[in-house]
């Protein structure tokens, strides 16, 4: 579990996060949104360190993230997976080597080990027979199962995934989105996705913070969000003519 504990940062005079608290729980999708400057990316990257918050407390479990000692914060980064926006594979790797990759740098594994927990990997993500090709010779989708391998490889108990489903076809998404929910759920994974897929949101949001101006607008889940009266959520989940005629429809049956 993360626990986000009255959260301020600024940058200069422009404050971007303003008394933010948020729960992530274990074994769930934690979904945060909001519209382009709402705070989303500053957040993710708070989470994972990359930001130190101006005020407030971050805890990994009970230890306060930014209190760690060297020692103790790199045994945390070896509990947390990363998904890149753009999936982030390494071109001149194949696909093998690219999920490999984290085994070699944090682990001390023989070769045989790797390969066996590389496969182990794959053939999770349905991508058993893709060892030797590399990321310019396969799809969108499936370097984003790539991308989703590698960081799963270590087992992390934290799971960070930027915009998960940019750039990839409607169809696709719902299967990148059904394959980190059911990887979450299997692995009991504190799992956070920032996203603006609302598809993402409906369908796997099982903990949704919304943002708006740096601030906590909502927080639910995706069965809390059709019956919500809270105008900024349904301004930013039915922006659309059509989805609003949709949200209509099912209020009225």
């Amino acid at each position: 579990m993360i626990t986000v504990q009255n959260i301020y940062k600024s940058f200069g005079e422009k404050e971007v996060l303003k008394n933010v608290s948020s729960t992530f729980y274990p074994g769930k999708t934690n979904l945060i949104i909001g519209r382009s400057g709402a705070g989303k990316t500053v957040f993710l990257k708070m989470l994972v360190g990359l930001f130190e918050p101006t005020d407030g407390k971050i805890l990994y479990g009970d230890k306060d993230f930014f209190a760690l000692d060297k020692k103790e914060l790199r045994e945390l980064r070896m509990e947390v997976g990363m998904l890149f926006q753009g999936s982030a594979l390494f071109d001149s790797l194949t696909v093998e080597e690219n999920v490999r990759f984290p085994l070699d740098m944090f682990t001390n594994m023989t070769n045989g080990e790797k390969l066996n927990r590389v496969n182990e990997i794959l053939d999770r993500v349905s991508l058993n027979n893709a060892n030797s090709n590399f990321p310019g010779e396969i799809s969108g989708g499936m370097q984003k199962r790539v991308g989703i391998a590698r960081a799963i490889v270590l087992n992390p108990k934290y799971l960070f995934c930027d915009e998960p489903n940019s750039g990839l076809d409607p169809k696709t998404s719902i299967v990148i989105d059904e394959l980190i929910q059911d990887i979450t759920r299997e692995n009991n994974i504190t799992t956070v996705i920032n996203t603006h897929d609302m598809n993402s949101v409906m369908e796997i949001g099982d903990n949704i913070t919304l943002l708006y101006n740096g601030k906590v607008a909502w927080q639910g889940k995706n069965t809390d969000v059709m019956d919500s009266e809270n105008e900024l959520l349904q301004d930013f989940i039915f922006a659309s003519p059509f989805l609003q005629k949709l949200r209509k429809q099912a209020l009225n049956k």
